[in-house]
C-alpha cells in the first residue's frame, strides 16, 4: 500500500511540475525582449523548411535523372552485346575485302586509251527543313521561383514532363503542315485543315497548339492539373493564349 501512494504522490508531483512549466514558458512568451527572440526562432524555422524542401525537389530530380542513365547504360549495354554478336557472326558470303582488288596506277596498258570521265549529274540541293520552335524547359531556379500556392504540390519534373509532352505535340502537328499537300493521307489531310481553320491573324508566324492536339498527339489529359501546369507555364513565360472562335490556342513564347 505504501508503495503504491508513493507511486501516485511521485506521478501527481511529475504532473504538477509539467503544468509549472508550461505556465513558465506561457508567461515567458508575453515578455517583449523574450517575444522579439522566439519571431526570429520562428523565422529561421521557416527557411529551414523551405530549406528541407528544396532538398526534397532535388533529390527527387537526381533520382529521376539517376533512373534515366540507368535506363540509358542498359540500353547501351545491349547494343553493345548485339554489336559483338554481329562482329563474332559475319556471313561468310560476304565479300572480302583484299589488296589483289586494287589496282595500281602503274600496271595500267599505257597502250589502252584512257576514256575520259564522263562528269556526274549534279544533284538538286536538298530542302532546307524548317525548324520547329520547341518550348524551353524549367530551370530549377525558375521552379524555386514559382509561387507556392500557384505550384502547389507539383514537383520540378512533372511541369517538365508536360512541357515534354507539349513539345511533342507541337512537332506531331506541324510536320504535318509542312508536308507536301500531294503525300498526305486523307487522315493527315483532315488535320491540317483542321490547323488552317484554328490559324488567326494573331497567332501567324507564331507555333500554337489547342486542347485537340493535346489529345491527338500525346497521352495527357486536359484536366484541372493540366491546367494549373498551363497557369505556371505562362508564369514562367514559356507560353501565352490567344482567345477566339470558342477556342484557346496555346502559343509557344
Amino acid at each position: 500500500m505504501t508503495s503504491e501512494l508513493e507511486q501516485l504522490c511521485s506521478h501527481i508531483n511529475e504532473k504538477i511540475g509539467n503544468i509549472k512549466k508550461t505556465l513558465s514558458l506561457r508567461n515567458l512568451g508575453q515578455e517583449p525582449t523574450l517575444k522579439t527572440i522566439l519571431n526570429k526562432i520562428g523565422d529561421e524555422i521557416i527557411i529551414v523548411n523551405e530549406l528541407l524542401n528544396k532538398f526534397e525537389l532535388e533529390i527527387q530530380y537526381q533520382e529521376q535523372t539517376n533512373i534515366s542513365l540507368k535506363e540509358l547504360c542498359e540500353s547501351l549495354e545491349e547494343d553493345y552485346k548485339d554489336v559483338e554478336h554481329l562482329n563474332e557472326n559475319v556471313p561468310p558470303h560476304l565479300p572480302q575485302v583484299t589488296t589483289q582488288n586494287l589496282v595500281n596506277g602503274s600496271e595500267l596498258d599505257s597502250e589502252e586509251p584512257v576514256k575520259a570521265e564522263e562528269p556526274e549529274p549534279t544533284k538538286k540541293p536538298p530542302k532546307e527543313q524548317k525548324i520547329i520552335k520547341e518550348m524551353l524547359f524549367i530551370s530549377t531556379d525558375e521552379f524555386n521561383g514559382i509561387p507556392s500556392y500557384m505550384k502547389s504540390r507539383l514537383t520540378y519534373c512533372q511541369i517538365n514532363d508536360v512541357i515534354k509532352e507539349i513539345n511533342k505535340a507541337v512537332v506531331s502537328k506541324y510536320k504535318i503542315v509542312h508536308q507536301p499537300k500531294k503525300s498526305m493521307n486523307s487522315v493527315n489531310r483532315n488535320l491540317y485543315q483542321r490547323f488552317i481553320n484554328e490559324e488567326t491573324k494573331d497567332t501567324k508566324g507564331h507555333y500554337f497548339i489547342v486542347e485537340a492536339d493535346i489529345k491527338e498527339f500525346t497521352t495527357l489529359k486536359a484536366d484541372k492539373r493540366f491546367h494549373v501546369i498551363l497557369n505556371i507555364l505562362r508564369h514562367c513565360r514559356r507560353l501565352s493564349e490567344v482567345r477566339g472562335g470558342g477556342l484557346t490556342r496555346y502559343v509557344i513564347t
